[in-house]
């Protein structure tokens, strides 16, 4: 059976992260990158790295990633985003993963360090982070969800001691434009579940989401960046609402752009 690995890489804009990235999977067997028309220089970045590039425009996350497996010509793939990494240690642990998984193990679930302008939040919610990254071919599928879509496999799930290192906020700014896109993504995904907008889930939800994430989940511990992350996370779901009701006030299909 065929035990090589393929890394299944998405791209859009990321010059100044992707390097890194590449550089902590150039030992797979095989690098994927599935790029949304980038306008950078990501892509000059990536043919250092591999020849398999394909350009496909970005619905979401979970149908560009779907619609990429299809690239992958091993049976294991490992999924990694163009702000992550994997330390030194990746190879050897991936490798004996694969060379020792069990028939019924379909993938292997690590947890995630996420970094908030360069320091490791530990609280609030964010750690262990689990993420179901190494699966077979054909059988993992990302749920078709506007964002922040997860895996799921028939089979077995395992744990794999090894961290992806997560450099999600490089600054506030690139953290802002997140917020705005992401909550745009999330109004639409809410549409589609048929919610409807509510004046008392709008009022009430953003203050309780701040006291989960900085009380109950101890984000107080990792300083002014837990604070900042309670409040941003109580601000994503203040916006993503508000964008619901603009899209039904306005009858539109989907959350708009800002352009």
């Amino acid at each position: 059976m065929n035990k090589n690995l393929s890394v299944l890489l998405p791209t859009y804009n990321c010059e100044k992260s992707i390097r890194k990235t590449l550089e902590s999977v150039k030992w797979a067997d095989e690098i994927i990158i599935i790029d949304s028309f980038s306008t950078d220089n990501t892509l000059s970045i990536a043919e250092e790295y591999t020849k398999h590039i394909y350009q496909r425009e970005y619905l979401n996350s979970a149908h560009q990633k779907n619609n990429s497996i299809k690239h992958c010509s091993n049976n294991w793939i490992f999924q990694i985003d163009s702000d992550e990494s994997l330390d030194d240690t990746a190879e050897k642990i991936v490798r004996a993963a694969i060379d020792t998984a069990n028939d019924d193990i379909d993938c292997f679930k690590m947890p995630r360090k996420n970094h908030v302008l360069g320091e490791w939040v530990k609280y609030g919610g964010l750690y262990p982070d689990w993420e179901y990254r190494l699966f077979r071919k054909g059988k993992g599928q990302w749920l078709e969800k506007q964002v922040h879509s997860k895996i799921v496999v028939p089979g077995r799930v395992k744990e794999l001691d090894l961290q992806i290192i997560h450099n999600g906020m490089p600054n506030i700014s690139k953290q802002l434009e997140n917020l705005n896109r992401y909550t745009r993504y999330e109004a639409d995904e809410l549409k589609n579940r048929k919610i409807k907008f509510s004046f008392i889930r709008w009022i009430l939800s953003p203050p309780l989401i701040f006291l989960k994430k900085y009380i109950v989940q101890q984000g107080f511990r990792d300083g002014w960046r837990g604070f900042f992350l309670a409040v941003y996370s109580a601000l994503y779901v203040f916006l993503s609402h508000a964008k619901l009701k603009e899209i039904e006030i306005l009858n539109l299909e989907h959350s708009p752009k800002s352009n």
